[in-house]
């Protein structure tokens, strides 16, 4: 097999392919892929790939490789010098190479940030779930699940050769260090989440791009929204926070105040609030933003925006300036009604040009709610209609991803209204629910660790800081925090959502009200959590997938959650699927020490141990009303003693100033090396 040998690989130089890992969007595994699809697919095009070939993703600095046989090579991407054995050559253009030449790849000039390779026949890799794209915090896909380095060794894949082609002048992408960004209006924006001022500013704005971005998220410097909400309410203390739901990748994510454009990396669940999406045919900018480059967001109406299939003059990438009329002047919601039965307000709210998150009833924590969330995607998922591409449900409401060239927005909500009014009553619910009985090492080294970390590198003063454990105690009125305890190893925790922070990563309430512990979320978000770190945000409990940001307040930590080995077998995962947990799986604690933990670790690690105890069962919602209704006194007791808790907390932050004094925090923070791989360039 004909192989090329990484010389030199550069900062970051991965192995991509398009469009990624398509269609596990609900269990957070992420689509990564080419951050600038369109140069990647461009580089394809040029060579006579298929545009889902295999090709390389370079960060600011391109590789220098040697080809042990005569092929064809293309350089497309931001402007960069580039040679082959020694000449200098075009970029976006094929070009030969003869076996022992190299092709030598250097630095972004100065527009742009990624670079991409193409190579005639495409490259191998490793295949995971679909797709060879690279996803390096979930050490999957590419070369052996990470960037590449010197000394590497990577092999042609030996797709048909076709027709190489010169790329126009008129198909190249425009690059600028004054961005240009088409997005459309929602899901979230005035005037529930936003003023109408906010709106008006962040659509006025040129946001700086800071360093601390990567393909998780493109991290922008601007104005402090004015908020149309005091609070989050059971979601958490800041306006910004929400009950958990699905993201689209491009969409302007405030987490706190700070506002950060999700990448093909980034995750798929959440509960921060996004005022506007870019179009699927924009997004190949937030792969060629740079730091210290501005971008302008842009209005456009979702019916209007380019074909995300186009490479050509009607993808409108080749101008700087994106051509608009305006955006839609509906908010982001494109229509409501309500339930079969009358009680229940269902909200269509626009994300981009190729998703609609469907919205079930008022900002609060009702199963209830979930339930109809799951028949709706039943009733979905049993026709499955073409373009249709992903399904991804939240708390309280299920974001639906399609292909926007076959089936529009307006006619999604058509169909999407007509499938709500056959929906079965939420109360009839009954789901298989497994009872998953996993090890907890309380108040982990490791998470001390991470609180550490922010301490030194993010900010020192935040109100959960030193000691997240204090905090949940703080917040919810506790004696102790010997009661956080025993109502954490108490509590039954029902899943309602995967992928909270990746790979499987459950979103999960007590059933029992009395032991729903709310908290608020890091502001700004911490840049690294330990891998299955076990936090709590909001009313929900997560568990960490694996190394990356986050924002829950931490309790402990545990095994893993997604099987590393797959398709090779570990202790308690399904061998048809790397993830541990399923939708309304219930999650007990045991307790263990830190030390017998990183035993139970390795042991998973290893594919051995008995650390995950699972027993069938099912989840009834008429069961657990009845449950609800014989205890109603004592629930409404301790809720109100919590919420009076942190209604003083919330007191106490504004006369520190707290709600102001964040503002400031996303322009110095200190960066990850494991995740700003800006940060590490720059």
């Amino acid at each position: 097999m004909a192989t090329i040998t990484v010389l030199r690989a550069g900062p970051l130089t991965t192995i991509q392919d398009w469009p990624g890992r398509v269609g596990y969007w609900k269990v957070g595994v992420p689509p990564s892929g080419p951050m600038d699809d369109l140069s990647f697919r461009l580089a394809n095009a040029a060579v006579g790939n298929p545009a889902e070939a295999a090709g390389l993703e370079a960060t600011m600095i391109g590789p220098s490789l040697r080809f042990d046989e005569a092929t064809v090579v293309a350089v497309t991407g931001a402007p960069a010098t580039v040679t082959i054995a020694g000449r200098q050559v075009s970029q976006w253009v094929p070009h030969p190479v003869e076996a022992g030449d190299v092709l030598d790849v250097g630095a972004a000039t100065d527009l742009g940030m990624r670079i991409y390779v193409a190579v005639a026949g495409g490259i191998d890799a490793d295949d995971l779930l679909g797709s060879k794209s690279t996803f390096t915090m979930g050490r999957f896909g590419g070369h052996h699940g990470r960037k590449l380095a010197d000394g590497d060794q990577i092999a042609k894949e030996g797709l048909p050769a076709g027709v190489t082609r010169r790329i126009l002048t008129d198909e190249q992408p425009a690059f600028t260090h004054s961005w240009q960004l088409g997005v459309t209006i929602g899901p979230h924006s005035a005037p529930e989440f936003f003023t109408e001022e906010d709106i008006e500013d962040l659509l006025a704005t040129d946001y700086e791009v800071h360093f601390n971005s990567d393909r998780t998220g493109i991290r922008l410097i601007g104005p402090q929204p004015r908020w149309a909400r005091g609070d989050g309410g059971e979601a958490g203390l800041h306006p910004s926070n929400i009950h958990d739901n699905a993201y689209s990748v491009g969409a302007l994510d405030f987490t706190g105040d700070t506002p950060i454009l999700l990448g093909p990396d980034g995750p798929s669940l959440g509960g921060f609030v996004c005022p506007v999406t870019s179009t699927t045919a924009e997004r190949w900018k937030l792969g060629q933003l740079k730091p210290g480059d501005t971008v302008r967001f842009v209005p456009v109406r979702s019916e209007q925006a380019a074909s995300p299939a186009e490479t050509g003059l009607a993808r409108r990438a080749c101008r700087v300036d994106v051509l608009s009329t305006g955006g839609n002047a509906d908010h982001g919601i494109l229509g409501r009604t309500t339930t079969a039965d009358g009680t229940t307000e269902v909200t269509y709210r626009r994300s981009g040009d190729d998703n609609i998150l469907v919205e079930y009833g008022d900002m609060r924590l009702d199963l209830a709610l979930r339930a109809r969330v799951h028949a709706l995607s039943e009733r979905i998922d049993a026709e499955r209609p073409a373009g249709l591409i992903d399904l991804t449900p939240g708390i309280r409401s299920l974001q639906v991803k399609a292909d926007p060239d076959v089936w529009s927005q307006q006619t999604m909500l058509g169909w999407l209204t007509e499938c709500e009014s056959q929906l079965p009553a939420a109360e009839d619910l009954v789901v298989p629910s497994r009872t998953v009985s996993l090890p907890l090492s309380w108040d982990d080294p490791a998470t001390r660790e991470a609180i550490e970390r922010y301490m030194l590198g993010v900010r020192s003063d935040a109100p959960w800081c030193p000691w997240n454990i204090e905090f949940i105690r703080r917040m919810n009125g506790l004696g102790s925090v010997d009661d956080v305890h025993r109502i954490v190893f108490d509590a039954n925790y029902l899943v309602l959502g995967l992928g909270d922070v990746y790979l499987g990563a459950p979103v999960a309430v007590p059933l029992d009200p009395r032991h729903r512990l709310v908290t608020t979320k890091y502001n700004p978000a911490r840049t690294w959590t330990p891998e299955n770190a076990v936090g709590i945000g909001g009313a929900y409990m997560c568990i960490y997938g694996m190394e990356g940001p986050g924002g829950y307040q931490f309790v402990g930590r545990t095994t893993q959650v997604w099987n590393h080995r797959h398709p090779l077998p570990a202790p308690g995962f399904d061998p048809e699927h790397p993830w541990l947990l399923r939708f309304f799986d219930q999650i007990r604690w045991y307790p263990v020490s830190a030390e017998e933990l990183l035993d139970m670790r390795a042991d998973v690690a290893a594919g051995r141990g008995d650390s995950v105890r699972i027993t069938d069962g099912s989840f009834s919602l008429a069961e657990h009303q009845r449950f609800l209704d014989a205890n109603a006194d004592d629930i409404a007791a301790a809720r109100t003693s919590m919420e009076q808790a942190r209604a003083e907390e919330r007191e106490r932050w504004s006369r520190s100033g707290e709600f102001a004094a964040t503002v400031h925090l996303g322009d110095d923070m200190g960066a990850d090396d494991q995740m700003v791989e800006q940060g590490r360039v720059a």
